[in-house]
């Protein structure tokens, strides 16, 4: 699986090759076949203008997920977009560092490429589960000495 980075708006993302092993473990484990993602880190403006035109929602988001596979039977292809204002305010409402909800919300787009939805409140909970166990394994993983 390629994973690559691009960064319209400035962000802080080290430890990228741990993440894009994690984001291999993650999809392998949810049982999903990825040929490659783009990730990319925007502004506010930018993901509420992808967020009217494509899904025909006037509201700010963390991040959009974008399926670009054609066929249902490849390996997916996929990006996300990411805002940078919005995760950082985000991390300041649910009380967390920016770098742990930065990783909830590639998690989470992730999760939604493995199939996982959240329109309805079940949903919603289950993602989030998901998201935490993810957050969970992620950041409690044994350093490399």
């Amino acid at each position: 699986m390629q994973i690559s980075f691009h960064f319209l708006q400035s962000c802080v993302l080290s430890n990228r090759n741990d993440l894009r092993a994690f984001l291999h473990f993650l999809t392998k484990k949810e049982k999903t076949k990825i040929e490659s993602i783009d990730i990319i880190f925007c502004d506010d403006e930018y993901l509420h203008t992808l967020n009217v035109q494509h899904l025909n929602h006037d509201t700010l988001t963390d991040i959009i997920t974008f399926d670009l596979t054609h066929n249902k039977t490849q390996p997916k292809v996929a990006e996300l977009y990411i805002s940078v204002p919005r995760v950082k305010e985000n991390a300041k409402i649910f009380k967390t560092t920016i770098k742990k909800e930065l990783h909830r919300v590639i998690f989470h787009g992730t999760l939604h490429l493995c199939g996982y939805k959240d329109k309805k409140p079940n949903e919603v909970k289950l993602i989030r589960e998901k998201e935490d166990v993810y957050l969970n394994l992620y950041f409690n993983k044994p350093q490399k000495r």
